[in-house]
């Protein structure tokens, strides 16, 4: 396979960006090798600089759940282009976007648009602290909020595939309004909320965790987190910026039924484009400036193009909520054998094969699989045109657009690894 193009554009790269990325993780430090420069995306596939075509499984990841340049997404741009890029002043789109995520997720009853996920949990942690008036947070280990300071504790993704201190550039004093623990583990909440609970303004979860891999939450586990927060007077927050709208229509708390005091999206609901919101009950809402005392804004928040993608896309998503049974069954058969040696967790659309036999609950099991394996399994995936995510601890998505023979093609290569090993 033919790479010089991209080699020469990552040294360019590497010359004027940390790392030649704008992101960590695509720099492929986690496998090796050189990062491909994408060039095109259509459907199911992407395209790289040296002319390699790809079944793409990352997706931007995780926002082209119906995948690239899906026409409805390309014409609502089409139109924005035509009458302007940015106001810094309300446009009516905003609203169409806000009524169709709170018609999808009841539970966000007043919402406020962002630029980012990052942006999303940092603001409605904000609002947690201002609407309880207490200063701690319980996160995760292994689930990432976004590269917010007090949350950069135990994060997993990028810091767990770059091998790099969870905290550097941090003030202690933030990072000790964070209480980190087990995923999955009731009683350590339940231990937490024993000694601290009148100090803990509110619990941040990925419902499904998509940052040390695609983790699962085991049966009773979501549901002691709404008990437990309900009894002490914290609020939940359901960071649903990958599940929301990927494994399921109203997302994760549809999927589990359970209804979080707030929630954080980005992802699906830009099609594509920057974009985050964050939402949950009036009450708490109106805390938010400029009803109440918590101060958040943003230039470009509610931007025309990436609010006018998002419109298209949900709409499409809620006019056809069929998609998602063909996420569930191409999803299935992509997951269908276990291979060896290897531990496969899917939800709905999200997947990770974890190479270690054991199963993974939480960060401290995700962190035994094998990474070298993991490396040369995704070099050989991308050799023979199989675009996966770079990282052992990074949960992968099939789109809409996955055909029967792109799943064929994907799980035929597979097999020919496993049975080379």
């Amino acid at each position: 396979m033919k790479t010089s193009e991209s080699e020469a554009l990552f040294a360019r790269a590497q010359a004027l960006i940390p790392g030649g990325v704008n992101s960590p993780v695509r720099a492929f430090r986690g496998v090796g090798g050189v990062p491909r420069f994408i060039v095109r995306g259509e459907g199911s596939r992407i395209f790289d600089a040296d002319g390699n075509s790809y079944i793409d499984y990352v997706g931007s990841w995780g926002p082209l759940v119906l995948g690239h340049r899906f026409p409805p997404v390309i014409e609502a741009l089409r139109e924005v282009l035509e009458i302007g890029t940015s106001f810094g002043a309300p446009t009516e789109r905003e609203i169409e976007l806000a009524e169709l995520v709170r018609y999808a997720m009841p539970s966000m009853e007043m919402v406020r648009l962002v630029n980012s996920g990052t942006e999303a949990t940092m603001s409605a942690l904000r609002l947690a602290r201002g609407f309880t008036g207490r200063d701690l947070t319980i996160k995760f280990e292994g689930c990432y909020h976004g590269h917010v300071d007090s949350l950069l504790v135990k994060a997993g993704s990028g810091l767990a595939t770059l091998g790099i201190a969870d905290t550097a550039g941090v003030p202690k004093g933030f990072a000790k309004t964070t209480i980190a623990l087990p995923f999955n583990s009731i009683a350590a909440v339940e231990k937490a909320f024993a000694k601290r609970g009148d100090k803990i303004a509110a619990v941040i979860v990925e419902p499904v965790a998509g940052n040390m891999g695609c983790v699962p939450p085991q049966p009773g586990f979501l549901e002691a987190l709404r008990d437990l927060t309900a009894r002490h007077g914290s609020l939940l927050i359901f960071d649903e910026v990958m599940t929301g709208f990927r494994v399921a229509l109203s997302g994760a708390q549809q999927r589990f039924g359970i209804k979080p005091d707030l929630t954080t999206l980005g992802k699906i609901i830009g099609g594509g484009l920057p974009i985050g919101a964050y939402g949950g009950r009036a009450d708490i809402m109106k805390k938010v400036a400029p009803l109440g005392p918590v101060y958040q804004a943003g230039t470009l928040s509610g931007n025309p193009l990436a609010v006018s993608a998002g419109v298209a896309m949900l709409r499409h998503l809620l006019e056809h909520p069929n998609v998602y049974d063909t996420l569930e069954t191409r999803a299935a058969q992509l997951c269908a054998r276990t291979p060896p040696g290897v531990t496969v967790n899917r939800v709905g659309s999200m997947f990770t094969f974890f190479f270690t036999p054991e199963p993974v609950t939480d960060w401290e099991s995700a962190k035994r699989s094998d990474t070298a394996c993991f490396g040369r399994f995704f070099h050989f995936m991308l050799e023979r045109g199989v675009y996966l995510a770079p990282s052992q601890f990074e949960a992968g998505f099939v789109s809409a657009t996955h055909s029967e023979d792109d799943i064929r093609q994907t799980v035929e290569a597979a097999r020919e690894f496993f049975g080379s090993v």
